[in-house]
């Protein structure tokens, strides 16, 4: 079929397409959870469900809180009391036995051939302690730690020492002078070896108290804002459960806060006693037994000198070869005996305390005229009257050594025991808190949810 040519064609009509439909855009669980918690928040219902859940979470992180930090805090205090401390002390008591062992066996040389059997009793008595003690440390103690290498230390020189002391008394049996040189090379193993090990390990086991006590006694600020944050909360909700009701009190809220209020006390009266009775276990006895164990170390230590001078007779000087080198050293720990017992009296703070301190002072003035008078004798020659000066039975520098020491074991037993009271009630004062804060935590959480679904059962 043709069309004139002055025809158009109609254009054919296309329908149109719709649209392709837009994705609804993905959600989150979260922004869900969120869209529905703004909803609850324009309803006073959902509101009061938001404030219950926000006031248990936060009882309850107050109570876990407390229980963690005053965890930390009691096993600290547990670990002054019934490990660091007495590790400490222990320490004291190595060096302790190994200087008197020095003492006692330079005490037995200058007896002669036959050593009196209390002197070898008692040397033995100082090394089998000794050995004892390091043993039962060792076991307590990393190997790898400074502690542990000055154990291992004192474990390989004490054979060293005892076999000079050995090869000392078997020549001085036999009369032979040789002997004088190995008791001088054992004096010389001891006090340049075994003695500077024990008191790097005295020092490093007072370091752990002292970090002990640091830790026990530091104030858990995170427990206690948390818990006025908790309970400033509480009182909010309240007020804000009176303005709406005009009712003044809301009985669960009203026992979630007195549990808190009880918790929050607990932990500020419980960790204040706690800390008080750890400084006075510090002051009155960790103090006075740093002091007094220096003191007893200088007198033995300068015992052992004023012996080794009558021994070695001038054969050891001084660096500058002007002066005998045990007289001057006995010199010396003389010196800073008596200053550490001045201060042992200054912080002695009752009569059981002050009295053994006070008569060490004196037993050690008396200890210092015999001394001056036992030189001059042998000054003048006379040998064997020096001897009776230095280790007779009477009127003795040795008497007066014995009062003095036994004095300073006196005093140091009656500042362990103020110290162990103290620490004891120090521990005890946190004792129970970590399991009555999760406990009144809980009674706190349960409570706030009560109340406040007491209040949403009046939209019901």
């Amino acid at each position: 079929m043709t069309y004139p040519p002055n025809v158009r064609t109609a254009p054919q009509h296309v329908p149109a397409q719709p649209p392709a439909p837009v994705p609804a855009p993905r959600r989150s669980p979260w922004s869900g959870s969120a869209a529905r918690l703004r909803a609850a928040a324009t309803t006073e219902p959902g509101r009061l469900q938001i404030l219950g859940a926000l006031l248990a979470l936060l009882v309850l992180a107050f109570g876990a809180v407390t229980s963690v930090e005053i965890s930390d805090r009691t096993a600290a205090a547990d670990d002054v009391v019934s490990r660091s401390q007495p590790l400490s002390a222990e320490a004291a008591n190595i060096y302790r036995s190994l200087a008197d062992a020095d003492t006692a066996a330079a005490s037995g040389f200058l007896a002669g051939a036959e050593e009196p059997d209390d002197v070898r009793a008692r040397y033995e008595k100082d090394i089998k302690d000794a050995s004892r003690l390091l043993v039962k440390a060792a076991s307590t103690t990393d190997a790898s730690s400074p502690s542990g290498q000055e154990i291992a230390t004192l474990n390989q020189g004490l054979p060293r020492y005892t076999g000079l002391i050995e090869r000392a008394r078997a020549n001085n049996r036999q009369g032979l002078p040789l002997g004088g040189a190995y008791l001088r090379y054992a004096n010389q193993e001891m006090s340049g070896e075994l003695l500077p090990a024990a008191e790097r390990l005295y020092t490093a086991e007072t370091g752990r108290l002292d970090r002990d006590y640091d830790s026990a006694r530091a104030w858990p600020f995170f427990s206690l804002g948390l818990g006025a944050v908790a309970l400033g909360g509480l009182f909010w909700a309240q007020r804000r459960n009176y303005r709406r009701t005009n009712r003044v009190f809301n009985h669960g809220l009203l026992v979630a806060t007195a549990a808190s209020t009880v918790l929050l006390l607990w932990l500020a009266v419980g960790h204040t006693v706690a800390r008080a009775e750890l400084q006075d276990a510090d002051v009155r006895g960790q103090q006075s037994l740093d002091v007094l164990n220096q003191a007893r170390i200088n007198s033995l230590k300068a015992r052992a000198n004023e012996l080794l001078t009558v021994v070695a007779r001038g054969a050891v000087l001084t660096a500058d070869g002007r002066n005998d080198k045990y007289e001057t050293d006995y010199s010396t720990g003389m010196k800073a005996l008596g200053e550490e017992l001045g201060t042992a009296r200054r912080l002695a703070d009752d009569s059981q305390g002050g009295a053994p301190v006070t008569s060490a002072i004196n037993g050690v003035s008396e200890w210092q005229g015999r001394h001056r008078t036992a030189r001059k004798t042998d000054d003048n020659g006379d040998y064997e009257g020096t001897l009776k000066q230095i280790i007779g039975a009477k009127d003795s520098t040795g008497e007066s050594f014995n009062r003095v020491d036994g004095a300073l074991e006196k005093a140091l037993a009656h500042e362990q025991g103020e110290f162990t009271r103290a620490a004891e009630d120090g521990r005890g004062a946190l004792g129970g808190l970590p399991v009555g804060a999760a406990a009144l935590a809980v009674l706190a959480a349960v409570a706030a949810i009560v109340g406040v679904n007491r209040r949403l059962s009046e939209y019901r």
